[in-house]
């Protein structure tokens, strides 16, 4: 084991809170990962950063106007709401801006044999329009929603979706009932092909064994998990894209 996964591993003893950043996918190919290495007994962080050497690229303040920030968000292991504004301000500190132009929020996870509600839906809507309302987002949307599921929503809320996104893997073509309910109200449909799972706590705490092993994996919980995605506006270029994702220790 390396001197960095050592001390790695000796920052996250002590840590209750861990934030991970891939920087950059498009840079990946010539970076590497990059954890702190140095510390003193007075420098153990309650939140530990781990990040990819020079790979976080923050948007030019010049430049702002020409780039559509986008951010789809996947409630992981948590049911506080909080996790979305948590979410939402640690992208907008990553890429230097003050504001996303568009969040999708996936699915949350409900439990086995449950079905979908409105009631799943509302704390975390209701913070995202609390985001909007405070011109931290302009849009929102929302992902594998049924027709029946986006009118519930769209009738309680008071920010509509302005995007429904659909996995085209377990639905070949749009079903009808939700296309004509989308091009009603104004609702953008898109597709996507996003697992169901995106990420489980079994297959993060595999990942941070391998790369810590002397690491009590089973302690970390992932809680949630945002992509972002920089597009050149007049060109329809991805500028930048990556990952961000936060963890606790159980009972912290």
């Amino acid at each position: 084991m390396g001197t960095d996964s050592r001390a790695a591993g000796a920052l996250l003893a002590r840590a209750s809170t861990l934030h991970l950043q891939t920087g950059n996918l498009l840079n990946w190919g010539r970076l590497r990962k990059k954890c702190p290495s140095t510390h003193s007994e007075e420098e153990f962080p309650d939140v530990l950063e781990c990040t990819v050497s020079h790979a976080v690229e923050k948007i030019n303040p010049d430049e702002r106007e020409e780039m559509k920030v986008s951010a789809k968000l996947f409630i992981v292991g948590s049911n506080s709401s909080s996790s979305t504004r948590n979410a939402v301000d640690m992208a907008c500190s990553v890429l230097g801006v003050a504001q996303l132009d568009s969040v999708i929020i996936a699915s949350p996870p409900v439990e086995d044999g449950v079905n979908l509600s409105l009631e799943h839906l509302q704390p975390y809507w209701e913070e995202l329009q609390n985001l909007v309302q405070s011109k931290k987002i302009v849009a929102i949307g929302t992902s594998d929603l049924d027709k029946t599921q986006l009118e519930q929503l769209y009738q309680w809320a008071q920010v509509k979706p302005n995007s429904n996104q659909v996995n085209l893997a377990s639905c070949c073509v749009m079903p009808p009932d939700l296309t004509a309910f989308a091009k009603q109200f104004d609702i953008q449909l898109l597709t996507h092909n996003d697992p169901k799972e995106l990420l489980s706590e079994a297959s993060f705490q595999e990942a941070l064994q391998e790369s810590i092993p002397d690491i009590r994996a089973h302690e970390w919980v992932p809680l949630w998990l945002l992509r972002y995605s920089v597009i050149v506006k007049s060109r329809g270029i991805i500028k930048s894209k990556g990952y961000i994702l936060q963890a606790k220790r159980k009972g912290s």
